[in-house]
């Protein structure tokens, strides 16, 4: 299986809302209207995302579990 195989199959197991939220908020304009739209999309409009943006929705993938990290975290305050 090649890495960008790997990244899809990981992607699509996945709970969208974090990278997408990731996207929508520290992304450009153009990742913030892409976050939107994945958060929207049905599987195969996921899929397709996912492809035509391999190395950038990784990113806001691996963004997104920082974020997630973040909110599971205890609060000391």
């Amino acid at each position: 299986m090649t890495l960008d195989a790997e990244r899809l199959e990981t992607l699509m197991s996945t709970e969208v809302y974090w990278t997408a939220l990731a996207m929508k908020q520290q992304g450009s304009r153009f990742y913030r209207a892409i976050g939107e739209a994945l958060e929207a999309a049905d599987v195969p409009n996921r899929t397709l995302i996912y492809q035509t943006w391999p190395g950038a929705v990784w990113d806001f993938y691996l963004r997104g579990l920082r974020l997630e990290a973040g909110e599971s975290s205890p609060s000391w305050g």
